[in-house]
């Protein structure tokens, strides 16, 4: 049985040390991006020399990618219908909790090569994966709809704050999105708004 009162080892403390750095470089490059970050800035809110840091990861660059690897997304499967519901239901975790790396990645990739390289390369099995789904010969155009609306929901809710997509509940956001969701997906007609013209 593991003594609690035991020190850590000088293993467990560089681990723990890192994690540390690497929470820090998180929160710091999705709140301020790519190039308003330091490592100077790092190393001081994570508590420790920028030495240190420069030593576990090298350049700021090295520090930016393990920062901000992303986990592959679950490509969603099956028919046009289920691959919508599947997007929502991704969507509707992200609107709960969205990860600090991926919004470390969406803060910088605008400025930032490496960061709109990683935002690409986690978003295209994915993109592949939905025009496979989607019945129709726009269905590649269909699919990027899809993927636009769900970053563009991501980037509004916790990058730029503003109206009420920063505070709504996410059941109520996917309620409003699942017409338009399934209308790209499956490439059903919308019902028209228009009114007949009255005769007379």
């Amino acid at each position: 049985m593991t003594d609690p009162n035991a020190r850590p080892t000088r293993a467990q403390q560089r681990r723990q040390t890192e994690e540390s750095i690497l929470a820090a470089a998180r929160q710091m490059f999705a709140e301020l991006g790519y190039d308003r970050t330091t490592i100077r800035a790092v190393a001081k809110a994570a508590g420790v020399d920028a030495g240190l840091v420069m030593h576990y990861f090298g350049t700021k660059d090295e520090l930016f990618a393990r920062a901000a690897s992303l986990p592959a997304d679950e490509l969603p499967s099956g028919t046009a219908d289920q691959v919508a519901e599947a997007l929502l239901t991704s969507l509707a975790k992200r609107l709960d909790s969205e990860p600090v790396a991926s919004l470390a990645v969406l803060r910088s990739m605008l400025t930032n090569t490496d960061a709109a390289n990683r935002y690409r390369a986690a978003g295209e099995p994915q993109l592949s994966q939905i025009t496979a789904a989607i019945p129709t010969a726009d269905a590649e155009l269909r699919a990027s709809l899809l993927s636009a609306i769900v970053h563009g929901v991501i980037i509004e809710r916790y990058l730029l704050r503003l109206g009420r997509l920063a505070d709504a509940s996410p059941d109520q956001i996917i309620d409003l999105l699942r017409p338009c969701f399934r209308t790209l997906a499956t490439a059903q007609t919308p019902p028209s708004t228009n009114q007949p013209a009255v005769d007379g």
